[in-house]
């Protein structure tokens, strides 16, 4: 099973939240035997959605491949003004050039959606990611993790237990049998 990792921050930093949940995931996945492909928004290369091209640029055919290849994703974003990143969405909308491919966008995929922010308003990242990926023809794991940033570490900056079980959950639940799922 291929499983896909989508960060879609810009942060860079090691201590940056979304840099610690993706190591956090990779670890986790890494335990129970899966390989993960980490697609870091911050380092893709991907420009500005730009339906006119004929051909689009290498980063995108590149991360066409790699999203189009993996089996399961687990997206995770900060909440921006109610929604997942904006670049996060520019990303996903140059799937449009898997359009006319026997099985275009994200179809049949498998999708956990996690998404974090300082106050409690994180699902609405969720519900955003939620309504793109349905509309690429995935599938959303009927448990997503939304997460209140002040609840996210302990005082030692580590993920509380509440989110580690809650990401193990998730984990889980994506990497069951897809006969179990349908």
């Amino acid at each position: 099973m291929k499983v896909l990792i989508f960060n879609g921050a810009l942060e860079r930093s090691e201590n940056a939240t979304s840099e610690r949940l993706t190591r956090f995931l990779q670890e986790c996945l890494q335990e129970k035997g899966v390989e993960a492909n980490v697609f870091k928004i911050a380092d893709s290369g991907i420009p500005l959605f730009d339906v006119s091209l004929q051909n689009p640029p290498k980063s995108v055919e590149l991360m066409n491949h790699i999203f189009r290849d993996a089996d399961v994703h687990i997206w995770l974003t900060p909440l921006y003004h109610g929604s997942m990143t904006g670049v996060m969405k520019n990303c996903l909308d140059w799937l449009q050039y898997s359009a006319n491919m026997p099985k275009p966008y994200l179809t049949g995929k498998l999708i956990g959606l996690m998404c974090w922010a300082d106050g409690v308003q994180a699902m609405q990242g969720i519900n955003a990611m939620d309504s793109v990926a349905k509309a690429l023809r995935a599938w959303t794991a009927p448990l997503s993790i939304p997460m209140q940033r002040s609840e996210l570490f302990g005082v030692e900056g580590n993920i509380t237990d509440q989110y580690k079980k809650r990401m193990d959950m998730l984990i889980n639940l994506l990497l069951q049998p897809m006969s179990n799922k349908i």
